[in-house]
C-alpha cells in the first residue's frame, strides 16, 4: 500500500538583483512525518524538495550552483528554452560541476509557467535521492485567484528503517516501469490532509519530480479547471470524472472553486494503474474559515501565450521516431556504438532500450541522431513500440502536440514532455530555433541511463 500527503512549502528564492545560490548537499528529512527516523538524502539548500525559484516573466535568472557532493552534478532547467551552455547535460552543454566547486547559471526566463529543476548527471541517483526543485515564472497578467499552491508529487522506495534502498543498477526496474517507490510524497513528507477554505478560487500548481512514476489524480466533486500544461497555457476546460495524468516531469495547473461547508472533505485519488491499485494521495478538508473571493468563479480566462515560435505544419520536415525495448518488447537487437548486438548481449551492458534502432554506450559523444535546420519547422512521429508508456522530453524547445493517441490532451497544447502509452503514437511540430545539441529522451530516468536518450542538433 503507498503512503501518500504533506504540505510544507519550500522556502522561497525571490529574484532580486543579485546573485541567488543553491548548493546540492547530503543531509536528513523528516520524509515520512514523524513516523519513523529521518531519511538521509541528498537536497539544495538543505531542503527536499529544493528553494522555490520564483521569478517574474522577462526577469533574468542568476544563480551559482556550488556542489557539496562526493561526486559531479549539474542543474538542467526542465522545460525552460535556455542557451544550450546553460542547460545542465554533462560534457555535451557543460563540464559537470566538481566536487567544490561553483557554476554559474545565467539566462534570460522568455516564458511564464510552472517549471523545475534537477541534475543530469548520475540522474535516477541524484533527483532519485531528492535533488529537485520547482521554478515558477509568474506572468505578466496572471489570473485572479485567492491563493497560489504548489503540490511537488513524488515517490520514493524506502526499507523498515525508512531510509532509501540503494540504487544498485537493477534490470527489472529498467526494462520495466522503472523505479517506482512505495512511499509518495506531496512537497517532501507524508500526510493525508491539506486544508482549503470555502468560497476561494485556488491556482494548483502539480508538478511530477518522480523517476518514473505517473500520476493520474481524479478531484470528484471539485471539477478543476486546467489552464495550463507543462507551463504553457490551454483553452481552460474542467476536468469533469477524468484524471488529470502527469507522466515524470510533466506540470499541470489547475483551477480549484471550492465550494461546500466547514467540515466537509474531498478525496485525492491517485488512479494511474487502474481502479484495483488507486490509492488516497490526499483529503481537501475545508475549513471554518470561509472566504469572500476576489474572483467570481467564473470560467477562468485563457492566459496569455508565450513567445513560442508557431510551427508551419503545411511545409514541415517529418521524421519518424521509434522507441523499443524492454522486457515484453519484442526487440531482438540494436546497433549498440554502430556494432550491431543481440538483446541477451545488450542486457549484459546494462542496455535495453533503443531509439531508431541506435544505442549509444556514452550518450554526449553520440553522433546526433537529427540535424535540424535553423529556424526550420519539423512534425516527429514519435512510435512507442514497447510494453511501457515513456514520457519523452526534448531539451531546449517547446512543441505542439498534433495528435496523441492516448487522448489524454486536445492537439495543440504546448508541451515539453509528452507521455507516449505502450503500443501507441503521438505526432509532435515545433520550430527547431535554438542552436546546439539537446537531449531527446525518455523521463523514466532508468529508461534514459539504459538506452533510451538520444541527441537533437539544431544549426
Amino acid at each position: 500500500m503507498l503512503v501518500a500527503g504533506s504540505m510544507s512549502v519550500p522556502k522561497l528564492i525571490l529574484a532580486s538583483p543579485h546573485t541567488q545560490r543553491l548548493i546540492a548537499s547530503h543531509t536528513e528529512t523528516d520524509l515520512v512525518a514523524g513516523f519513523g527516523p529521518l531519511t538521509k538524502v541528498l537536497a539544495y539548500n538543505q531542503q527536499v524538495p529544493g528553494p522555490l525559484l520564483r521569478y517574474n516573466q522577462g526577469d533574468r535568472l542568476r544563480l551559482e550552483v556550488e556542489n557539496q557532493l562526493d561526486e559531479p552534478t549539474t542543474v538542467h532547467w526542465h522545460g525552460l528554452r535556455v542557451p544550450a551552455n546553460m542547460d545542465g547535460v554533462p560534457f555535451l552543454s557543460q563540464t559537470p560541476i566538481s566536487p567544490g566547486e561553483s557554476f554559474l547559471y545565467e539566462f534570460d526566463l522568455h516564458d511564464a509557467g510552472t517549471f523545475w529543476y534537477h541534475p543530469h548527471f548520475n540522474s535516477s541517483q541524484q533527483v532519485g535521492k531528492g535533488l529537485r526543485g520547482v521554478l515558477v515564472v509568474d506572468e505578466i497578467q496572471p489570473p485572479t485567484i485567492d491563493r497560489d499552491v504548489i503540490w511537488v508529487l513524488d515517490d520514493w522506495r524506502l526499507d523498515d528503517e525508512a531510509q532509501i534502498v540503494p540504487f544498485n543498477q537493477n534490470l527489472r526496474d529498467a526494462s520495466h516501469n522503472g523505479r517506482l517507490g512505495n512511499v509518495v510524497t506531496v512537497n517532501g513528507s507524508i500526510h493525508d490532509k491539506f486544508l482549503v477554505h470555502p468560497g476561494e478560487r485556488m491556482r494548483l500548481r502539480l508538478v511530477n519530480v518522480a523517476n518514473a512514476r505517473t500520476f493520474a489524480l481524479v478531484f470528484k466533486d471539485l471539477n478543476p479547471w486546467v489552464i495550463a500544461l507543462d507551463g504553457h497555457p490551454i483553452d481552460p476546460h474542467t476536468l469533469g470524472e477524468d484524471p488529470i495524468v502527469l507522466g515524470a516531469g510533466q506540470r499541470a495547473d489547475l483551477i480549484l472553486d471550492v465550494a461546500g461547508t466547514p467540515g466537509e472533505s474531498t478525496l485525492v485519488i491517485d488512479n494511474a494503474f487502474g481502479e484495483n491499485f488507486a490509492y488516497e494521495l490526499m483529503h481537501l478538508v475545508r475549513s471554518n474559515d470561509r472566504v469572500n473571493s476576489v474572483s467570481e468563479h467564473t470560467p477562468p480566462p485563457r492566459l496569455l501565450v508565450n513567445p513560442v515560435s508557431q510551427p508551419d505544419l503545411t511545409n514541415a520536415e517529418k521524421h519518424q521516431i521509434l522507441f523499443e525495448g524492454g522486457a515484453m518488447g519484442g526487440l531482438s537487437g540494436a546497433y549498440l556504438d554502430g556494432e550491431f548486438k543481440g538483446m541477451r548481449d545488450l542486457a549484459r551492458l546494462g542496455k535495453l532500450w533503443a531509439t531508431n534502432g541506435n544505442i549509444h554506450s556514452d550518450a554526449h559523444n553520440q553522433p546526433p541522431l537529427l540535424t535540424l535546420e535553423h529556424g526550420k519547422s519539423y512534425i516527429f512521429d514519435l512510435v512507442n513500440r514497447s510494453a511501457f508508456e515513456h514520457p519523452i522530453h526534448l531539451h531546449g524547445h517547446s512543441f505542439e502536440v498534433i495528435r496523441n493517441d492516448s487522448g489524454r490532451e486536445s492537439p495543440g497544447a504546448i508541451r515539453d514532455t509528452i507521455l507516449v502509452g505502450p503500443q501507441e503514437s503521438a505526432q509532435i511540430a515545433f520550430v527547431a530555433d535554438n542552436p546546439g545539441l539537446w537531449m531527446f529522451h525518455c523521463h523514466i530516468l532508468e529508461h534514459q541511463e539504459t538506452g533510451m536518450t538520444s541527441i537533437i542538433a539544431v544549426q
